[in-house]
């Protein structure tokens, strides 16, 4: 199988390359891991290795079927949940009578549950009865950030392939590939904030929002009140974080798990690579001020909340959970 599109991850390249060697690509796959950790990529990689006719590996990515998948205008390849709203009953009865009608073009039909975690139990288990009773040229794709989101009767009828971060040195390469006329340090740079995960380099280097400049901006004040230990101050922070959106409050939550692991690296007398002055600052008083202990920590209870923000949670509850779990932290 064509997985060249698909930066690192060779374990599950080598999974998916046997299995499909051995009995071709199976009707339906979850595809977890974190967000911009490639889901999306692979999504289309095996759309289009449903549709190509090209002959050798699939996909091809030179015929007219691959083609049109990978610019996403494939008749036979559907999106659902890419709007970012929560996938409901309606759509997936929607999709299981689209199902039953035969491919247009290609010998198969493809659909891309993004976000399928946003199911409630209800869709799933409209879901369910169409992985169990589907036609056979139907396959679908389930992208989410936990699939243990998904009930254990969806996931048993689902090949799960788990995808993981980069190391920083297939980031790099990567984005040179993307960005060859980008400069090398810009590159190095992005490789080093985005945490093994593309999706957020590719923000980055494209400017593509103002809730990760606002979190840049953000981050290190908030662990400045973490290091400082004044409850009040981070509770007044916390209560300021109640407006913002859960974009915002996802990209606040990675750039504080990255000013953390700057620390814990800096406690160990390492260089954290960190060029902006108040960014490395705020990392170099939290690396004084609290425990190694501590900063993971932190680090857990910005992961759990950065995971949380996947799902239908207001941001005042994710803002009283910040302050309470980071108070306790420095108990």
């Amino acid at each position: 199988m064509n997985l060249s599109l698909l930066a690192g991850n060779a374990a599950l390249k080598g999974q998916l390359e046997a299995q499909t060697a051995r009995r071709g690509l199976s009707h339906a796959y979850i595809l977890s891991g974190p967000a911009g950790v490639g889901k999306r990529t692979l999504s289309r990689v095996l759309a289009a290795a449903f549709v190509c006719r090209g002959g050798g590996d699939k996909p091809c990515l030179s015929c007219p079927d691959c083609r049109k998948a990978m610019g996403g205008i494939h008749p036979d390849i559907s999106v659902i949940g890419d709007d970012g709203k929560d996938i409901n009953v309606a759509q997936i009865r929607s999709l299981r009578a689209d199902a039953y009608i035969r491919p247009n073009e290609a010998g198969r039909k493809v659909y891309i549950l993004e976000n399928a975690q946003t199911m409630n139990a209800s869709a799933q288990n409209a879901m369910l009865k169409l992985l169990e009773e589907g036609p056979p040229y139907a396959a679908f794709l389930l992208l989410t950030d936990n699939a243990a989101a998904l009930l254990q009767t969806v996931r048993s009828r689902c090949e799960t392939l788990t995808l993981s971060p980069v190391t920083e040195a297939e980031a790099e390469a990567w984005l040179m590939g993307k960005y060859p006329d980008r400069p090398r340090e810009a590159l190095s740079q992005a490789a080093r904030r985005c945490e093994g995960l593309l999706g957020r380099a590719v923000e980055e280097l494209e400017g593509a929002a103002g809730a990760d400049d606002q979190a840049r901006t953000a981050a290190p004040q908030l662990i400045a009140r973490l290091s400082a230990g004044d409850e009040l101050a981070l509770m007044e922070f916390c209560i300021s974080l109640e407006k913002w959106d859960r974009d915002s409050l996802a990209a606040l939550f990675s750039e504080g798990v990255l000013l953390l692991r700057h620390a814990l690296v800096l406690q160990t007398g390492g260089d954290c690579g960190e060029t902006d002055p108040d960014r490395r600052a705020a990392a170099a008083n939290a690396a004084r001020a609290l425990s190694p202990r501590a900063l993971l920590s932190a680090v857990d209870v910005l992961e759990k909340l950065r995971a949380s923000c996947a799902f239908n949670v207001g941001a005042g509850h994710l803002a009283g959970w910040l302050c309470a779990a980071l108070a306790r932290c420095r108990g």
